[in-house]
């Protein structure tokens, strides 16, 4: 996988550990239930008023091709709606490249390793080492992309495929069906989040996400069996977990843009239309989510039954 389509995932739901898809039988060995694979019924909302209706719907940026989710409830949802939200549109790759290297790139000359004290070091090569890489591998790349990097890797080997992810399908549902694509971000502000964190978080989440990589699958097919059957609540301890070891990260990638999110669907009710607003998973779950601050502009969120 190349950098630029890595950083093409930098979303919340991926960094708290959306990072890989086992099979039916490896929920099994890891201790997360199986399902049917062939009807996930993954949550979806609604809010609404006398001539606006705008459907929430929590994705998963990459899927392995057999889940079978876009039917029922979420595809009534997409086919009634005139307009497609995502997080961001997907920018034409010369413009991809140009923020990654403004970005992910250190410019102060200060090798990555150099950055990280003699415990933390230890645990950075070892990681790369299990992966079969050199330890001054990303060493050019600021801590935020390494993190990224190293969490996405996995990914080929549990059987990913970046075209299955959701907000891929349902573009291109909406580009075939002439439906107007928008987005509430950019690349280049997804990204930014990232960048803009200091360096001692960037670090944090960095020796997170390394920590992390021994539970990845077991982590992964637990979040996968929670977004295919809809069990919101435990895919919202799921993701808090995550958000314990930085919260920094946390209240940049999901409060403060939930907060914004919410606000931009208030202003959105004013226009009549149907919506299918599509951002991932994480930021419609938990105590912090997207309809937990709709609730507080008096904006109902209703579950939509399957």
């Amino acid at each position: 996988m190349t950098f630029r389509k890595v950083l093409r995932l930098a979303a919340l739901p991926l960094m708290l550990g959306l990072a890989g898809c086992a099979t039916t039988g490896d929920l099994a060995a890891n201790g997360a239930a199986a399902f049917d694979r062939g009807d996930a019924d993954p949550a979806i909302w609604v809010i609404k008023d006398a001539d606006t209706t705008i459907y929430l719907f929590g994705t998963i940026h990459l899927l392995k091709p057999d889940l079978v989710w876009f039917d029922d409830a979420v595809k009534t949802a997409f086919d009634a709606s005139d307009e497609l939200v995502l997080e961001m549109v997907e920018p034409d790759a010369a413009t991809m490249q140009q923020v990654i290297m403004a970005r992910a790139m250190a410019s102060d000359g200060i090798a990555l390793r150099d950055r990280l004290d003699d415990a933390q070091r230890t645990r950075y090569d070892a990681a790369l080492g299990q992966m079969g890489m050199a330890p001054a591998t990303f060493d050019k790349l600021k801590p935020w992309a390494a993190a990224i990097t190293l969490s996405t890797m996995p990914m080929q080997k549990l059987g990913f495929d970046p075209d299955a992810g959701v907000e891929k399908i349902v573009a291109n549902g909406a580009k075939s069906g002439g439906k107007k694509i928008a987005a509430v971000e950019t690349f280049d502000e997804q990204i930014g989040f990232f960048d803009a964190l200091p360096v001692a978080d960037q670090i944090a989440f960095l020796m997170a996400t390394i920590d992390g990589l021994p539970d990845l699958a077991k982590e992964t097919a637990r979040m996968e069996r929670d977004w295919a059957t809809g069990d919101v609540a435990d895919l919202a301890a799921l993701l808090n977990e995550g958000l314990k070891t930085t919260p920094t990260l946390g209240k940049i990638l999901l409060a403060d843009r939930n907060a914004r999110w919410a606000a931009w669907l208030d202003e959105r009710m004013k226009q009549p239309g149907t919506v299918f607003m599509a951002v991932g998973a994480g930021h419609l779950a938990g105590d912090a989510s997207v309809q937990a601050y709709l609730a507080q502009r008096g904006i109902v969120a209703t579950r939509i039954d399957y």
